[in-house]
């Protein structure tokens, strides 16, 4: 039995009929040189030869590694050198890296640290990649995440394969979200690879609500409840019951009844801002009160209100006893229902200075109210009384026609006097109403003439009789009103 005993292993490699490289050689001595494109890149898979394993790996591949491989051992067989080529070739061809690279990306929450991993391509051992990670925002362009960890870690799964693999541990904020992260994978000789990822981050930021809570009667009220969220988020707009309303007491929101509101809504989605947009048209009085913006947000609950007022006004409306006697007071109260409140004076026709107010002066129920109160009136207190509501830029004004009464009275002038046998008699009278003055005891004359004159609240009545005996003769002014 002839045995070969090896001393050296040959590997070469065909790209063509006539051009052979040497790829490796056990003979670190031989004077056939190893080609240099392969140079720290070959190596057998078991050292010691002595072990019949004449495999070799080749680490770093490229396209241009493609071609035939064969197999020479040269040895001494029988004391003599000898050799043997192995015919069989072996034809390797190698493609350009199409694999990207394995990205593992979790479920992202705001405030919260998440780990990123990267998982280069392929299990073969040769030299260590490089990998890199990369985040480009919105337009932006890309630049190296700073602020955060990165590791990287080598796992031998076998004796020749190993992977290789990053991981990026970050803080998740909203401004993560939508943006890309990319992981690149660099091997020798130039040839990269990358894979890029988009984050979604769950996160959601307060409700606001927008639009003027104060709006005139008649008029549109428009609210915009909005919140930024991912995902995004379901709005609706709610108004409190009126049994709750009418109870007065805060309840919980998970047991509050509420009504969903039948007016117009409009939803508006961009980016991740949702928005919901209340509209009621022709507002009353009874819209006002609390509104309520809901925002449901996975298992979270986001409540945002807004006490919304109408402004409005009602017509001035004066009470009390406009007639009044002289020395009664006068005590007139002049209301208007308005929101808000109005500021009310009171005058007097001819005059520019407010009147005093009395203490009865109060402002309750949304009804601005103004009570006058003059004691111990005379007459000079007759007259038109003004009544001023001032309600934010506009004013309105009602008016009262105060009249003062007093019992009629008989001036002391009055009397009679005689001449010849003509008794003349002369009774005057002031009083409001104008009095009315009557001679009773003339029925017992046949013969007399009356003469009524008026003048302002004064009434001058003068009767002329013919007499004999002036001394019997008895004559009564009665005044009245």
């Amino acid at each position: 039995m002839l045995v070969l005993i090896m001393t050296t292993l040959l590997f070469s490699v065909g790209r063509s009929k006539t051009d052979t490289d040497i790829i490796f050689h056990t003979n670190k001595n031989n004077n056939r040189t190893q080609s240099s494109e392969f140079k720290g890149r070959v190596s057998l898979l078991e050292p010691d030869v002595r072990r019949r394993n004449c495999s070799i790996i080749v680490n770093d591949l490229t396209e241009s590694d493609s071609g035939s491989y064969q197999l020479r051992v040269n040895g001494y067989l029988n004391g003599m050198k000898d050799g043997f080529t192995f015919s069989p070739r072996t034809t390797v061809s190698v493609k350009g890296l199409t694999q990207k690279p394995t990205v593992m990306n979790p479920p992202l929450t705001e405030g919260q640290q998440s780990t990123l991993s990267c998982t280069a391509p392929g299990l073969c051992s040769g030299s260590v990649p490089k990998i890199s990670w990369t985040w480009r925002g919105a337009g932006e362009k890309d630049s190296h995440i700073t602020g955060n960890i990165t590791a990287f870690r080598t796992e031998n799964l076998t004796a020749v394969t190993q992977r290789h693999s990053s991981t990026l541990t970050l803080n998740s904020s909203a401004e993560h979200q939508g943006t890309n992260v990319s992981c690149k994978v660099s091997f020798t000789i130039n040839i990269t690879t990358e894979e890029t990822v988009t984050l979604n981050v769950t996160y959601v930021k307060e409700v606001k609500v927008t639009g003027n809570t104060s709006v005139k009667e008649g008029e549109s009220l428009i609210l915009s409840c909005s919140v930024e969220s991912f995902p995004p988020s379901l709005i609706k707009w709610y108004t409190s019951s009126d049994r709750n309303m009418q109870n007065g007491t805060e309840t919980n929101l998970q047991h509050d009844i509420l009504a969903d509101l039948l007016n117009e809504t409009e939803t508006f989605l961009q980016e991740n801002i949702k928005m919901e947009t209340l509209v009621i048209s022709k507002m009353t009085t009874t819209n006002s009160g609390q509104y309520i913006c809901i925002a449901n947000h996975l298992n979270n609950t986001l409540v945002k209100k807004v006490d919304v007022t109408v402004i409005y006004k009602r017509k001035c409306v004066i009470t009390g006893d406009t007639t009044v006697k002289e020395g009664d007071a006068l005590n007139l109260t002049c209301s208007v229902e308005s929101f808000p409140p109005s500021h009310i004076t009171w005058t007097v026709l001819g005059s520019n200075t407010n009147l005093h107010i009395g203490p009865d002066t109060h402002l309750q129920n949304n009804t601005g109210s103004a009570t006058l109160v003059i004691p111990n009136v005379t007459a000079e207190y007759s007259g038109q009384y003004i009544c001023t509501a001032q309600h934010l830029n506009t004013t309105v004004a009602a008016y009262a026609d105060v009249t003062v009464t007093w019992f009629s009275t008989v001036l002391k002038n009055s009397g009679c006097e005689v001449q010849s046998e003509v008794l003349t008699c002369v009774c005057i009278s002031e009083g409001f109403p104008l009095p009315t003055i009557t001679w009773p005891l003339l029925k017992n004359h046949a013969e007399y003439s009356v003469i009524t004159t008026v003048s302002h609240d004064t009434v001058n009545s003068t009767v002329t009789l013919t007499v004999k005996d002036h001394s019997n003769t008895s004559v009564e002014c009665v005044s009245s009103n």
